[in-house]
């Protein structure tokens, strides 16, 4: 706060960067690709608010699992100083073009000290011996097929979303996302991706980071709410992740084309008072 001739006048904060956007009194600072922030004016209030989510899993091969979501850290009331910050913004993993590889993991997403971890990427079928299961991430990647079943992978680092879905052996599960965990596959129906949680950072409620959809045998599963991608069927790529929103990808269906979806690529917004 300063004094000028008519009393004490409020500093508002003023920063660059991003594609900017007002919400009130506040302005938004949404960043799609790696970039500053950069703090020209602190105001009295030295505090943002932000939300950060990776890049989602890809999916993975043959009647493959979903992929994870990028991992999501929201919050308010971070301190910022005036200077420079270095944004990155995760890419989404490839999606698996063969039975032995799992879709790739995406990449992280930072701001400042804050990082949300790429989703994992879905598991390939388990007819090939060497076939890989799924992947831990911001949220895990489901369960492969035909592979003994099992877990999903887990959510890790804890907190930043769900794990994949488990299974029963014979079909693929969906990827987990922010707001859930992947569905469980049954003995001949794979599982749709969890749902993502909506965010109002910008002043609408927006809802990000939904897990994969697993390949099907005959029908693929949609991917959770808020980008995840839908599973392909008795013949077809997986879906990809919605970019932005750090989704993960659809596992592949179960014939040729049956590679998994790419995930999504991951976002950062920053929101303060500016008036």
């Amino acid at each position: 706060m300063l004094l000028g001739g008519g009393g004490a006048v409020d500093v508002f904060t003023i920063a660059t960067g991003g594609s900017i956007t007002t919400d009130g009194d506040f302005k938004v600072h949404t960043f799609n690709s790696s970039a500053t922030f950069t703090v020209t004016t602190l105001g009295d209030d030295d505090t943002v608010d932000y939300l950060v989510i990776a890049g989602g899993g890809g999916g993975g091969y043959d009647n493959g699992a979903g992929g994870g979501a990028g991992g999501r850290k929201t919050a308010t009331g971070f301190v910022v100083t005036e200077t420079g910050y270095s944004i990155t913004i995760g890419g989404g993993g490839s999606g698996a073009t063969g039975n032995t590889s799992r879709g790739g993991k995406g990449s992280n997403s930072v701001f400042s000290s804050i990082t949300s971890s790429g989703g994992g990427g879905g598991g390939s079928s388990g007819n090939n011996p060497g076939a890989p299961n799924g992947e831990a991430g911001g949220s895990g990647s489901g369960a492969r097929s035909r592979g003994g079943g099992g877990s999903g992978g887990a959510a890790s680092p804890a907190g930043q979303g769900n794990a994949g879905g488990g299974g029963a052996g014979t079909s693929s599960s969906g990827g987990g996302g922010a707001g859930g965990a992947g569905g469980f596959a049954g003995a001949s129906s794979s599982s749709a991706g969890g749902n993502g949680l909506a965010s109002n950072i910008t002043g609408s409620s927006v809802t990000k980071a939904g897990g994969g959809g697993a390949g099907g045998h005959t029908t693929g599963k949609p991917g959770g709410t808020g980008g995840g991608g839908t599973g392909g069927g008795s013949s077809g790529n997986g879906g990809a992740g919605t970019v932005n929103t750090g989704g993960g990808a659809g596992g592949g269906g179960n014939s040729s084309p049956r590679n998994g979806g790419a995930g999504g690529s991951g976002i950062v917004q920053i929101r303060y008072k500016f008036q």
